[in-house]
């Protein structure tokens, strides 16, 4: 876009917008289909945590595989935004304090149904950009 800039962000400024947590969208194979979910998110000592159900799509796809978690914010008025780009690998979180942090922060889920299975995302990386009008 004419009259716009666009920045790299630092691994810094990633982590904060991650840890805001809320809405974010899961890129995943689905019998080598690309396919992606929007999930709520938050996000726990470096790593991204999610709800979903047993037998669903998301949940089977998401055990063991490597997978790309995108954040945005867009503006139009102002011409600006940014986005923050996850790979990692996900598993089914263990850790029982872990989870319940999760289920409390996550009370919400974003589908409805039985979502009772924490799955989290490490990082391998996170990059992330920012649009905003030239000064």
């Amino acid at each position: 876009m004419a009259g716009t800039e666009l920045t790299v962000l630092t691994l810094e400024e990633c982590v904060v917008l991650l840890a805001q947590g809320g809405l974010g969208r899961l890129g995943v194979s689905v019998a080598a289909m690309p396919e992606i979910f929007p999930v709520a998110f938050c996000f726990s000592e470096g790593d991204i945590l999610f709800r979903t159900g047993t037998r669903t799509r998301l949940h089977s796809a998401t055990q063991g595989t490597v997978v790309a978690f995108e954040i945005d914010a867009y503006d139009p008025d102002e011409r600006s935004g940014w986005s923050v780009l996850v790979t990692g690998s996900c598993s089914e979180e263990q850790d029982p304090n872990r989870i319940a942090d999760a289920r409390q922060r996550l009370s919400e889920g974003w589908v409805p149904g039985d979502q009772d299975h924490i799955v989290r995302i490490t990082p391998y990386k996170i990059s992330g950009r920012r649009i905003c009008q030239a000064r």
